[in-house]
């Protein structure tokens, strides 16, 4: 940030302890008068003759103790103020940027231009953008010739590398390539979200009639997202693969070389939309986690959600610095005095004892920070423990104890408040403890609250269908299971009643959320993905 920059964004949150200068030229009046020798004679001795008894004051400048009150007042207004250039998000907001990856299971991703394929490469390099986005929500869809939407937001990095690494090119039920209809399909999957979110499509081209679209998109008016392309492949292009050792052939015998569209990239670029290509290091990664936190901290400068922060913290340093000046000998102001006014201004739980300290110890930490802050402090540290002692506020004190295991301590903390996200939290921590019928009842009420909030019904409908069946639907499932031996052998039959799990984010015990998913899942991932996409495809085939 430039000077001309900070000094158009500096205001004060408290403007009115400014008239707290008015106390200097008050101090300035009240010394003048105080040493006008002239004053006390007045009226007593003749003017003609009291000039020549007043002995003249020497005009030598020193720096004397109202000049230290002074600076000393014009600083501590400007603290108490609130100066502040800068926003920061409020409590249980994000501060990582959403990130939403189309990647591309055409039948050109088995190019083995790059060793070992195109998608086995990508497969590497998007776990490592998972590994390095360190807790930020992610979203997986897989698209050909139509999208399907692999995992939701997410923040488990386990959950995620088990799906990708299950990606093949033969799960999809059609081949094709359509980035229009999956760049539709995320636009969709995104109407709700609140926070500026990146699409980040991971393909070896862009089909020209997708150019309309992608264009369409960015020029949107209040558009919140973006888009980037991650190119893979060479421009020399290589066979593919289409089986252990097989190479697909065209008609007429010749194998079939598929080649990174370059200059479409470049297209791209041109348009607005930013598009770079796989490298052998990390530098396609920092230009992803650049480009998507960036994009989202723009953009929340205009939100009015964000609040500014209080930079008066600053000058209590040159505050104190100002204040050891007061103790030199002949000032009137002595150590007493200061340390009583130093006491006074402290708040009384400043002195609280620090846990398996001596009584002869105080808390630093109390001087500076409020419970919550540091609270925050061990949180951010992951001493759980020590942040749960701390923290004031219920629901950081939930999450907290939540982090440590406790469930029920952490759900007695969320039921102190009766908020969205409260009852939100509550379900968490009761499906934590393998009460599904009562956080069943605490998703239905996050939603009674905020009943647009697609995180709390996909949550709800995970833990509904964890949930054991009656006897008689138990019954109902064996008898249709018992049916399938006399199918015909090509034809495939879907349980429409069975209900599938549905993973959803949430802020604890990512580990666990991944057991949960996976136990409601009876088959592979890689047959289950295969069978959700062909229901979805028949679905859209025969609405």
């Amino acid at each position: 940030m430039s000077l001309r920059e900070w000094w158009q964004l500096l205001h004060f949150l408290r403007p009115h302890w400014l008239w707290m200068m008015l106390a200097i030229p008050i101090f300035y009046a009240s010394l003048f008068i105080r040493e006008n020798a002239r004053r006390p004679w007045q009226g007593l001795i003749e003017p003609a003759l009291l000039d020549h008894l007043i002995v003249p004051r020497k005009h030598r400048w020193r720096f004397r103790p109202v000049h230290l009150l002074s600076l000393l007042i014009a600083i501590g207004s400007l603290a108490a103020a609130g100066p502040t250039w800068r926003r920061e998000q409020p409590p249980f907001a994000e501060d990582k940027a959403p990130l939403v990856i189309a990647l591309d299971l055409s039948t050109t991703m088995n190019a083995v231009d790059l060793n070992p394929t195109r998608l086995e490469r990508v497969k590497l390099k998007l776990r490592d953008l998972i590994h390095r986005r360190d807790g930020g929500r992610t979203a997986l869809f897989a698209y050909a010739e139509n999208a399907y939407m692999v995992l939701p937001f997410t923040t488990d990095e386990s959950l995620f590398d088990i799906y990708l690494d299950t990606l093949k090119t033969n799960l999809m039920p059609r081949q094709g390539k359509d980035s229009a209809g999956a760049l539709h399909a995320i636009e969709k999957f995104l109407k709700d979200e609140t926070v500026p979110g990146t699409i980040l499509f991971v393909t070896d081209g862009i089909e020209p009639s997708a150019m309309a679209s992608f264009q369409q998109f960015t020029t949107k008016q209040d558009q919140p997202n973006e888009i980037l392309v991650l190119g893979v492949g060479t421009s020399e292009g290589g066979p593919v693969q289409d089986g252990p050792s097989h190479f697909l052939e065209d008609r007429s015998g010749r194998r079939v070389f598929s080649k990174l569209d370059v200059a479409a990239l470049r297209a791209l670029s041109r348009d607005g939309i930013d598009a770079s290509t796989l490298t052998p290091d990390d530098d396609d990664i920092q230009w992803i986690q650049h480009h998507t936190q960036h994009h989202m901290e723009m953009l929340e400068e205009k939100d009015t959600r964000t609040r500014w922060i209080d930079e008066g913290y600053l000058l209590a340093i040159p505050l104190a610095v100002l204040s050891a000046f007061w103790f030199r000998k002949g000032w009137t102001i002595r150590w007493t005095v200061a340390l009583l006014a130093f006491a006074l201004l402290l708040p009384s739980s400043a002195f609280a004892m620090e846990e398996n300290e001596t009584s002869s110890h105080f808390s630093w930490m109390n001087i500076w920070m409020t419970p919550d802050q540091q609270g925050r402090y061990y949180f951010q540290k992951q001493d759980y423990k020590k942040a749960a002692e701390r923290f004031e506020d219920p629901m950081w004190r939930g999450l907290a104890l939540a982090r440590l295991g406790d469930y029920d301590a952490a759900l007695n903390a969320f039921a102190l408040s009766d908020s969205a996200e409260a009852w939100f939290n509550q379900g968490d921590a009761l499906a934590h403890s393998g009460k599904y019928p009562a956080a069943v009842e605490a998703f239905r009420q996050a939603l009674l609250r905020r009943p647009d909030w697609q995180e709390a019904k996909d949550n709800l409908a995970l833990v509904q269908s964890l949930i054991p069946k009656p006897k008689e639907q138990k019954k109902e499932d064996k008898e249709q299971s018992e049916e399938a031996p006399n199918l015909p052998p090509d034809q495939v039959r879907f349980d429409d009643k069975g209900k599938q799990g549905k993973k959803a984010r949430t802020s604890i015990k990512p580990v666990t959320t991944a057991d949960i998913w996976m136990r409601n899942i009876q088959t592979s991932p890689a047959d289950f993905l295969r069978r959700r996409f062909a229901m979805q495809d028949a679905k859209e085939r025969h609405p």
